[in-house]
């Protein structure tokens, strides 16, 4: 027995266009990741979403919030090689030359600009002025710089700026010489082909394929101008409502009594001043008929929608938790920190890994810096950021006792939480309580017996208490 095949047919109302939704879907179309992000929607972006955050308060400090809440003071590196003596001296050699670059700093700025600019680039130079061994240095560039100008639209295996390989690994990066912007620039944009291997190209790929970054702020962009436009009519309203603006009418008839007057004529008003109008004229005010009493809760749903793209909740972005109780504060901060780890993790394995690979192998060439017994590798390593602290530090000490009694948890986990090196705090608080006790600063335990604080815990009577 045959079955018989039927041909199935199914409909989306997504898919369909009607002459409700032709304007919406207008501007869908079918354009590969790198196409849809070319040079100039990127040059657009870009500037659109730097003065956006150059003049909105709000835009300026979502991405200081970010790089703040995600880089901090910078990460810490902690080696995990089986000598602990060629751990410390590694870790303490690398903060110091972290110092030497200002890497945190450098950090924030590359997570600013990725907010803002979409991508951020660094290069891995010669410093010969920095005063450590190791002359490795990071040095920033603005997406800008990074283009082809002669690029041609044959061109195989090459984007705006990057050239890859058969497997779709960059292999070369072409970065001008002077800033496109910059009035002093060249004429002719000479460029540089600079190895991969010397470029971190920071930027998060929402497609397959995708070469260049967009800003992070590019959903919120539109948002901001209605913000922005929304709050400049609530004051005007506000401004008319205060001030005597009005027009002047008259009611006789066209040739009639009354005076002349030049239309469209500008009357200069003081407030608070009497004024007298001419004869057959009269003033009408005009009204500031606007719904100024939303505007606050107007405000706040828009920014919580420019924040959802980003993952930042409202009273993160506003600064104002006034409206959140305890539970719904804490809530919302979860898919926030959890963004953040995820963003961390990201700067580890593009960023920090990438440095630290460079550093160690110029650490390698450095006499005496490494011990030849051990050469580190990069699988033992791990970074430490800095921790978030709690609203309630009592709550948390608590709940940080019974993980550690419980063995749900570790000290190494722990101190790892408030961005901090188990092994240093233990070797630090062993010092402090050797001084103390040499100083006979050492309190004296005190140890309840069982039996002890079961007698203290049953009632006595009044007899044995006045004898007491």
């Amino acid at each position: 027995m045959f079955q018989t095949l039927r041909l199935i047919k199914a409909k989306y109302d997504a898919a369909a266009t009607t002459d409700e939704n032709r304007r919406h879907w207008r501007n869908a179309d079918d354009l590969s990741a790198n196409a849809a992000n070319n040079a100039e929607v990127r040059r657009l972006l870009r500037i659109r979403s730097r003065y956006e955050v150059a003049n909105n308060s709000y835009a300026k400090g979502l991405v200081l919030t970010l790089a703040h809440d995600t880089v901090g003071t910078g990460p810490r590196l902690q080696m995990l090689t089986p000598d602990n003596s060629v751990n410390r001296h590694l870790e303490q050699e690398f903060s110091q030359w972290c110092r030497n670059v200002r890497l945190a700093e450098k950090l924030r700025t590359m997570r600013m600009a990725r907010a803002a600019d979409g991508e951020a680039f660094a290069l891995l130079t010669d410093n010969r002025a920095l005063p450590s061994a190791i002359k490795l240095d990071v040095q920033l560039i603005e997406c800008d710089q990074v283009t082809t100008p002669d690029l041609s639209l044959k061109a195989l295996r090459a984007i705006d700026g990057i050239r890859f390989d058969g497997d779709g690994n960059p292999v070369e990066f072409h970065i001008l010489r002077d800033h496109p912007g910059d009035p002093l620039a060249g004429i002719g944009f000479k460029y540089d082909r600079v190895p991969a291997r010397s470029v971190i190209h920071y930027f998060r790929a929402d497609r397959p394929g995708q070469a260049r970054g967009i800003p992070d702020i590019t959903p919120a962009l539109p948002l901001f101008a209605h913000l922005r436009r929304y709050t400049l009519a609530v004051i005007t309203a506000a401004e008319i409502a205060a001030l005597p603006g009005g027009v002047l009418y008259t009611d006789a008839p066209a040739n009639g009594e009354a005076e002349s007057v030049e239309p469209m004529d500008l009357i200069e008003l003081e407030r608070g001043m009497l004024m007298t109008m001419p004869g057959g004229w009269k003033v009408s005010q005009i009204q500031a008929q606007f719904p100024t009493t939303t505007y606050g809760e107007f405000k706040r749903e828009i920014l919580g929608e420019i924040g959802r793209c980003l993952l930042v909740p409202v009273n993160v972005l506003t600064g104002d938790s006034s409206r959140h109780n305890y539970a719904s504060g804490r809530l919302d901060h979860q898919t926030y920190f959890k963004s953040i780890r995820v963003e961390q993790s990201h700067l580890e394995a593009v960023v920090m890994d990438r440095i630290l690979e460079a550093w160690l192998a110029e650490a390698a060439m450095v006499p005496g810096l490494l011990p030849k017994a051990i050469q580190p590798t990069l699988t033992q390593r791990t970074w430490m950021w800095d921790g978030t602290s709690h609203v309630d530090p009592l709550k948390e000490a608590n709940a940080q006792a019974v993980r550690l009694a419980s063995f749900t948890t570790t000290l190494a986990d722990e101190y790892a939480r408030m961005g901090l090196d188990w092994e240093t705090q233990i070797r630090q608080r062993a010092k402090e309580l050797a001084l103390l006790n040499e100083l006979g600063l050492m309190p004296e335990s005190t140890v309840i017996d069982e039996e002890e604080s079961d007698a203290e815990d049953q009632p006595q009577n009044r007899d044995t208490v006045a004898a007491a």
